[in-house]
């Protein structure tokens, strides 16, 4: 799936990251339904999408202690 240069605009913007940072990562395939999340988080406010970070974040962080472990 290749998503129009505004979707990839938008995308871009929420991840804080350039279009060329996005591009670039070409061995990495969106889901589908990732996109539509990110696309609708997009539309939080500002203290909603840190509170969502917040978690992602983390669940990273549990996921590299438990595959240091």
């Amino acid at each position: 799936m290749k998503p129009s240069i505004e979707v990839a605009s938008k995308i871009s913007d929420l991840l804080e990251v350039s279009l060329d940072d996005l591009v670039v990562i070409t061995d990495v395939e969106i889901n589908k339904n990732i996109l539509k999340c990110i696309l609708k988080l997009s539309k939080f406010s500002d203290e909603d999408k840190s509170h969502i970070f917040a978690v992602l974040d983390a669940f990273v962080a549990k996921r590299k202690i438990q595959s240091i472990l």
